[in-house]
């Protein structure tokens, strides 16, 4: 399968509402056109799978006040405006099910405040959906609750589990790659390992997800540089094809020492080309994927270079 990639650069790159602390969810707010336009983008590239575009909604980006007067409508809207785009092209939606108290911070997590929020999330998009994943999830107890919320719900369609990766290995051994115009290949700076941002382990986070039921376990918005390590990871610890299905989806962000996700707009890694990222998302099927898209900063062009290496049907 072929995922969409990164819709608040895809926003900000069509001329969409786009700034902090809304991100992705102030298009939403004020123009969803331009969130439809962004689907369909993506849809045309060849993504196989449409996500909803409720990442952004959530407290820590618009705010207690709005999420509580206004967050049903809004992730019902973001649903709903991917429903309609999946269906003219043929597509499968993922209910996103975002870091309820914000990404990158799995210290933050509190269940008793991140309950009511998940079940907004989860309620509001439920008649839209085909799938539900739960991204950028930085620890194992974050995809535990989603999974608690799901099952509250009765919810029984597929869930997807999707982790974000420590990213501080690459960093230090890339960081002066791109501004020298220096062109990135797949196979610079390849992380030996890979970690949750919890510290917790793949294998850990892999068993995890075949207790929960997850029908997948992916990994995104962390460089594509630290991904392959982490599938290889997975599959070591029974993950796979004919096991738990393994997804990869980066982001292609320059990284910042101490990243607290979407509170700055970081400059892109314009070395990671459609063709370069191609090259990544084929060293990541070698290792096991079967699942590859993309995260913040992947556009329509790098969807498309990896629908035309991985047609659908």
């Amino acid at each position: 399968m072929v995922l969409d990639g990164g819709m608040g650069r895809e926003l900000k790159r069509i001329g969409a509402p786009f700034g902090q602390p809304e991100w992705s969810a102030l298009a939403l707010i004020e123009s969803p056109d331009h969130v439809r336009q962004a689907h369909a983008g993506f849809a045309a590239a060849g993504a196989d799978v449409i996500t909803t575009n409720t990442y952004a909604v959530v407290p820590f980006h618009i705010g207690d006040e709005r999420f509580e007067s206004d967050g049903q409508r809004l992730v019902a809207l973001a649903g709903s405006l991917a429903r309609s785009v999946a269906d003219e092209f043929g597509a499968t939606v993922a209910g996103s099910v975002p870091p309820p108290l914000g990404s990158y911070q799995p210290d933050r997590l509190i269940a008793e405040a991140a309950l009511p929020i998940l079940k907004v999330l989860v309620e509001a998009q439920a008649p839209y959906v085909d799938v539900w994943i739960a991204e950028t999830t930085s620890s194992i107890a974050e995809a535990q609750l989603v999974r608690s919320v799901l099952e509250a719900a009765g919810e029984t369609r597929p869930l997807w589990v999707s982790f974000t990766l420590e990213d501080e290995t690459f960093h230090a051994d890339v960081a002066a790659d791109g501004p020298d115009g220096h062109t990135v290949h797949s196979t610079e700076g390849v992380a030996a390992g890979a970690r949750l941002r919890s510290g917790e382990t793949v294998t850990d986070a892999v068993a995890a997800a075949v207790e929960m039921g997850a029908e997948l376990i992916a990994f995104n918005c962390s460089q594509p540089e630290v991904m392959e390590a982490a599938v290889r990871e997975a599959v070591a610890a029974g993950g796979g094809a004919d096991r738990l299905p393994i997804g990869v989806y980066a982001n292609v962000f320059e990284v910042e020492d101490h990243e607290v996700a979407n509170v700055t707009v970081n400059d892109l890694r314009l070395e990671v080309t459609p063709d370069v990222y191609r090259e990544f998302a084929e060293r990541w099927v070698a290792a096991g994927a079967t699942m590859v898209g993309g995260c913040c900063g992947v556009g329509p062009a790098h969807v498309s270079a990896l629908s035309a290496r991985w047609p659908r049907g």
